[in-house]
């Protein structure tokens, strides 16, 4: 098994991408209520801030800040994975090892996630969670998403309503191309 190396920075901010096994379901988007319930849990449990936060059918990417003397984004995550699959009927069809450990088959194992290093960091993923949809061809205009806190953030004032308009995007940042 390969020794994933994580950067465990104590009240850090990082990007992350996490995702369905099943890229052709839309679980996420068909359960928002369960997630928004799991993640509303865990962070009354292990507190962390949103900073910015797209959920896809498929998959979702979040910027987070931790509090203080924090590393432990892991739980976190585990935890959010666990509380939206409980309940869950058992319609997926899970690989001998997953038996074996009683693991659902929802959620790859692992998640990509990315230390934020400065403003500009920051801003550009903040950014690429606001722009994920039309990136994947959902919608046109970012603020046409439901499923997205960019609509928080045009609320906080923070950003336009229009931001981006119409737009093709593309950079390189967020998840990798496969």
């Amino acid at each position: 098994m390969p020794n994933y190396r994580r950067a465990f920075v104590p009240g850090g901010c990082w990007f992350f991408t996490v995702t369905l096994l099943d890229r052709r379901t839309s679980l996420l988007t068909d359960h928002m209520d369960r997630l928004r319930d799991a993640a509303r849990l865990v962070r009354s449990r292990h507190p962390f801030e949103i900073d910015a936060l797209v959920v896809l059918p498929d998959h979702l990417h979040a910027v987070w800040t931790l509090p203080d003397g924090d590393t432990d984004f892991p739980v976190r995550w585990s935890r959010i994975k666990a509380e939206f699959s409980r309940g869950l009927p058992h319609f997926e069809i899970r690989d001998p090892v997953r038996r074996r450990r009683g693991e659902r088959g929802i959620w790859q194992r692992r998640y990509w996630e990315h230390l934020i290093r400065d403003e500009r960091d920051y801003a550009r993923h903040v950014e690429y969670c606001w722009i994920n949809p039309v990136k994947h061809g959902l919608v046109d205009r970012v603020r046409d998403w439901p499923f997205s806190w960019f609509h928080r953030d045009v609320r906080a004032g923070l950003i336009s309503e229009d931001w981006a308009g119409d737009v093709e995007a593309t950079g390189e940042f967020g998840e990798r191309e496969s």
